[in-house]
């Protein structure tokens, strides 16, 4: 008994793209993505400054409660000509302190201390700065407003509480 094959049944063809839908689909493609990168550069652009400007908050808040638990008074201070803030406790033992941390800017970020309370506003190591007394709250002479910048302009504002507890983030400066 012989067997034979039957190659011309369409039946038993295989379903295939042709070589033009290929091309079709990906000009479909290159053409969406040409439209949408640039929207979604902008997007990204603004979670970087509302990430940062959180991060910022969330030391912030490190700070404040860090102060409260060991009793001794923190600093936030703020580098602006560097791109970076960091905290640490305000009289390190001799060893210094070893839960300070030090943060650094995106690239395309800048941060500006705008509005300092008092006519000695706080400093730390020559650097604006920001204290957290023993007690939780922000010293009277430490910075009231802080400003984060992308390069598109935009900027969100940092802002002591009117309680003096903390800060909160704005998109303008009152």
């Amino acid at each position: 008994m012989m067997m034979t094959l039957a190659t011309g049944n369409p039946s038993n063809r295989r379903a295939a793209f042709t070589l033009i839908e290929l091309i079709l689909v990906m000009t479909l493609l290159v053409v969406v993505v040409s439209m949408v990168a640039p929207k979604l550069s902008g997007f990204i652009r603004g979670r970087a400054l509302d990430s940062e400007a959180r991060r910022f908050q969330a030391l912030a808040h490190a700070g404040q409660s860090r102060a409260v638990s060991e009793g001794v008074p923190m600093v936030l201070w703020l580098d602006a000509k560097q791109g970076s803030y960091g905290m640490e406790a305000e009289t390190p033992a001799a060893s210094g302190d070893p839960k300070a941390e030090r943060v650094s800017l995106a690239d395309n970020l800048q941060m500006a201390v705008v509005n300092t309370g008092g006519s000695a506003p706080t400093t730390f190591h020559n650097l604006p700065a920001i204290r957290f007394q023993a007690d939780g709250s922000v010293d009277e002479t430490s910075p009231h407003t802080v400003c984060l910048t992308d390069a598109a302009g935009t900027s969100l504002w940092l802002v002591e509480l009117k309680n003096r507890t903390g800060y909160e983030i704005r998109d303008t400066s009152n």
